[in-house]
């Protein structure tokens, strides 16, 4: 008995080492059963794996069963198998006919006779994996020192098949990071906190010129101007990457640099630190948006001078008109008036929002009392709110920012000017409102926000309105005047002033556009 029992206990031993190696699941899965035999004296052996979304149990092999008994399924609950499974104690039936819970099913399909089974829980850290059957005793019957073999085992068997299972996931996860990594069109690099590249794809090398040599991203972007300075951007979290090249070529490169944790060497110690930089080639945007921006320029340029003559001498002619004009042409000289000052404000916003994309561009910061410059946009609209029957009330203390009086004049402007010209009402009211935000005017911020009650913003053009361009369908709005260029002016400013905005609207009960900016 006591040679036994060391046998046994050596080819648990053998088994634990075996099964610990395997972490493809087909082999780790045929070697488990291959000693769940040899460890009790078995004829065969099947494993019975836990589907948790249905909670049933399936063969997943069945050693010398053949295929057929893959599509059987047993409720957890039902037969042996299903009753272990449910109460996870084992179970020894030396006679499987005298047992209610045994089903000749899986006998007739195979052509197998089963006499006896002891079947054991598969199960790792209180989680059941499945059942692991041994079939038909070679000699003798089942007893205790067979099931506490099988359970033994079956623990051990469990541990590795879980392990097993993390491998594949692991690695079919990351055979889908390998394959979206290659196949990205945006360059993508990964660097350790030293800068030295871990892994490029594909797009990443051919724009970076890297080679299997190069292992540094500091040598990769050596002759280009890199914004802001790699130092800055490995101790940041995430930051926005500029990366210029003038010659031979123009390159400009653009991305997200984000800090990752990286797993030390061999798996052992703290994580290192290490960043993922996600970029594109935005040379070709860069140049398309320079050529749209001095042809936007020099046409404004060339169109002010034929419309200062035009806008000037009809309102001469409108003034003191010649004795020899009729009501028609008198109609058509104020038409000629109208629509020549609608193209001269065009031209304005478009002259205006050319020279705000200009990086160059000189701010003249101050502090600024927002009554006085809600004053200033007010006063040089007073004729066209008369004409539209709008009314703008101001109520901005003695708040004070710090900003541009120009720029903000017309922020405030092209934000009164949406609020009128969307409202269909025949009398209109908007609010121009100021008050702190954050610890106090002196060192936190100041919002000002133009509230309308005009017919509100669609949800899906939220977000659109402050783009270049964009406007609000006509059927929506009842009109199509201007060139969409208000918001994304006054975005671009308040960007550039240090400051944010936000808009709030919702249907039928109008729109709130808040700037925040810094307080003086």
């Amino acid at each position: 008995m006591s040679s036994e029992k060391n046998c046994r206990a050596d080819l648990l031993l053998e088994a634990s080492r075996l099964i610990a190696s395997k972490l493809e699941l087909s082999e780790l899965f045929k070697t488990i059963l291959e000693f769940a035999s040899k460890v009790v004296g078995s004829e065969r052996a099947s494993l019975f794996l836990l589907d948790e979304k249905t909670q049933c149990l399936y063969f997943d092999v069945a050693l010398g069963l053949g295929p057929e008994v893959s599509s059987l399924r047993f409720p957890v609950g039902k037969g042996i198998a299903g009753a272990v499974a449910q109460e996870r104690n084992a179970s020894v039936i030396n006679d499987v006919r005298a047992d209610p819970r045994w089903s000749s099913s899986t006998d007739a399909k195979t052509g197998f006779v089963t006499r006896s089974i002891l079947a054991v829980p598969m199960c790792h850290q209180d989680k059941l994996l499945g059942v692991l059957e041994a079939i038909n005793k070679v000699e003798g019957s089942f007893d205790d020192l067979d099931r506490s073999a099988l359970e033994a085992f079956a623990s051990q068997a469990a541990v590795a098949l879980e392990n097993a299972r993390l491998f594949s996931s692991v690695r079919e996860e990351r055979a889908k990071l390998d394959a979206m990594f290659s196949q990205m069109t945006d360059g993508a690099v990964l660097v350790d906190a030293q800068g030295a590249v871990l892994m490029a794809n594909d797009a990443a090398r051919k724009l970076l010129a890297l080679t299997d040599g190069q292992s540094s991203l500091t040598a990769a972007l050596s002759g280009m101007t890199v914004t802001p300075p790699l130092s800055e951007v490995f101790s940041s979290a995430s930051v926005q990457v500029e990366a210029e090249r003038e010659k031979p070529t123009k390159l400009v490169l653009a991305g997200m640099a984000t800090s990752i944790a990286l797993s030390a060497s061999g798996g052992r110690g703290a994580a290192q630190g290490g960043h993922l930089w996600v970029f594109r080639n935005i040379t070709e945007e860069r140049r398309k948006e320079s050529l749209k921006r001095t042809f936007l320029s020099l046409m404004s340029h060339k169109l002010k001078t034929p419309l200062a003559a035009i806008t000037g001498y009809a309102e001469i002619l409108t003034v003191d008109p010649p004795e020899a004009l009729g009501p028609q042409d008198r109609k058509a000289l104020e038409s000629i008036l109208r629509q020549g000052r609608r193209l001269s404000s065009l031209v304005n916003k478009l002259l205006n929002f050319t020279t705000i994309e200009d990086d160059s561009f000189a701010f003249k910061v101050g502090p600024l009392p927002v009554t006085d410059v809600a004053a200033d946009a007010v006063s040089a609209m007073k004729e066209w709110l008369e004409e539209s029957g709008a009314t703008v009330s101001v109520e901005a203390g003695g708040h004070l920012v710090l900003a541009d009086r120009y720029l903000l004049t017309e922020v405030l402007k092209n934000l009164i000017e949406n609020a009128v010209k969307f409202d269909s009402k025949p009398r209109k009211e908007v609010k121009v409102l100021a008050w702190a935000e954050g610890p106090g005017a002196e060192d936190g911020v100041v919002a000002i926000s133009v509230r309308d009650r005009g017919p509100g913003i669609p949800p899906e053009d939220q977000e659109q309105v402050f783009s270049q361009f964009h406007q609000i369908e006509d059927s929506f709005t009842g009109q199509m005047e201007g060139a969409g260029l208000g918001l994304a002016y006054v975005k671009k400013v308040v960007e550039r002033l240090s400051g944010k905005v936000r808009l709030e609207s919702a249907l039928g009960e109008g729109t709130t556009v808040t700037l925040t900016l810094p307080g003086a």
